[in-house]
């Protein structure tokens, strides 16, 4: 098996995430892992290793397993997208990875883009294997997995970990129309085990069940090349609905399977791609989660302290909502007269600001409301702004005294975070297109 010398960052949360670098091209490319994941074994994996190990001629290959899975730390909550892309983050900054290309297979390149529209001027391109924005089926995205793939899964998860997993695992690809290759079946009992616990595996299958990264994609201004095998029309068709939502998105279909055997079309396209010179990414627009808050019957309490009092209320108020900001890493971009209008690069972190700000201002004999929503916003002069801050305002104005009410978008993005939402059904947001589903915050379970 070939190895090479695997290295920890530890986050700010005292999470080890282990990594690898190998080969010393001029490139950095990293690679986000599906469902199994663990650096070691990589390097064997019949999907990708052939791929890794090749484009370490050319590229410096960056990988690292997601925290609770393969070498990293293991015994803590299995990741969320949010923290997925804060520890790709960090991994990025330990190796000294300057402007990458953001790679990965399947689920593993949702952190990727998420990445990318947040953090526009960091990212080179993307390359994505088999590109899925969403795993279940949904009106609007035949293309997703129905109860029977589902309940195969379940199935093969209960013998994760053991050597009758591949079989079970290929059954339930095989109602998606997939065949495994028998190299494939063989090594999944390993590669499970080296992966994650069962217990780990249903968690991370839950949470990506959940997960909906669509949004994001017209936010994605870096060129991006889909690859899907085509022998497979289904992820043809599937990488082309991508396409159609990503700006500088192309779709390479490719003979073969990613084995070994059959690299030389999955491997003339990369090199090809990763060729071109990299255009300068717009760094006018970004990905973004605005909330808004202000106090409920603002006027009737003025009324009733009078304009000192209100005043010294206000300013006790405004540290609160400072301190929570700087706590959750939001950007305060305005406030006017007791509303507050600020940015963060999370969904998770955004709301568990809003939550705390909620909370404590009820000790000064006030309430909050707060509304948030994650999209592209345009930045002007350092602020953010456009449809998305619109949007964030218009949510606000629908919660009342204490709530915390966010758009679909952020509930999609936020899937293992440890929240529970109450569907607050659908509104008409005055200025804006559309109804809009909203949801209000429950619950929060301790941070991740």
């Amino acid at each position: 098996m070939e190895t090479h010398d695997t290295r920890y960052a530890r986050t700010p949360d005292g999470v080890y995430i282990a990594y690898q670098v190998a080969g010393h091209g001029p490139i950095d490319l990293t690679w986000g892992f599906d469902f199994f994941g663990n650096v070691d074994l990589a390097w064997e994996w019949p999907t990708t290793g052939p791929l890794l190990r090749a484009l370490t001629d050319t590229c410096r290959v960056i990988l690292h397993d997601r925290r609770g899975t393969g070498l990293s730390s293991r015994n803590v909550p299995p990741p969320n997208l949010e923290t997925r892309v804060s520890d790709l983050r960090l991994v990025l900054d330990t190796v000294g990875s300057q402007r990458p290309v953001l790679g990965g297979i399947n689920e593993g390149g949702a952190p990727n883009v998420v990445l990318a529209a947040t953090e526009p001027e960091r990212v080179r391109s993307i390359v994505w294997l088999e590109p899925i924005p969403r795993p279940g089926w949904a009106p609007d995205f035949p293309w997703g997995v129905k109860h029977r793939y589902v309940e195969r899964e379940e199935r093969s998860l209960d013998l994760w970990g053991t050597n009758d997993y591949g079989i079970a695992w290929a059954d339930a690809e095989a109602v998606a129309g997939v065949t495994l290759s028998r190299e494939r079946m063989l090594m999944a009992g390993t590669m499970s085990r080296q992966t994650a616990t069962p217990d780990v595996a249903r968690e991370l299958d839950r949470i990506w069940y959940e997960t909906d990264v669509r949004a994001v994609l017209s936010s994605v201004r870096t060129p991006a090349l889909l690859i899907a095998r085509n022998r497979y029309p289904r992820k043809i068709e599937v990488a082309q609905y991508v396409a159609s939502l990503m700006p500088e998105a192309t779709v390479a279909p490719v003979a073969g399977d990613f084995g070994p055997d059959e690299l030389e079309p999955l491997l003339d396209v990369v090199h090809r791609f990763l060729g071109v010179e990299p255009r300068e990414p717009a760094l006018d627009t970004i990905l973004a989660t605005v909330l808004f808050t202000d106090i409920v019957g603002s006027t009737e309490k003025q009324a009733s302290l009078g304009d000192r009092a209100w005043r010294k209320l206000v300013e006790r108020h405004h540290a609160v909502v400072r301190d929570a900001l700087k706590r959750w890493r939001g950007v305060e971009n305005d406030t006017a007269g007791d509303g507050f209008y600020a940015t963060f690069d999370g969904p998770a972190r955004a709301i568990r600001c809003a939550l705390a700000v909620a909370e404590r201002v009820q000790g000064l004999g006030i309430e909050i409301r707060a509304g948030l929503h994650t999209g592209e916003c345009e930045l002007i002069e350092g602020k953010a702004a456009g449809l998305a801050v619109s949007i964030g305002a218009r949510v606000a104005a629908n919660a009342a005294a204490s709530e915390v009410l966010v758009s679909q978008t952020v509930k999609d993005l936020v899937a293992g975070s440890g929240f529970s939402f109450e569907d607050r059904g659908e509104h008409t947001l005055k200025g804006v297109a559309d109804r809009w589903r909203l949801y209000r915050v429950v619950t929060s379970s301790a941070n991740q």
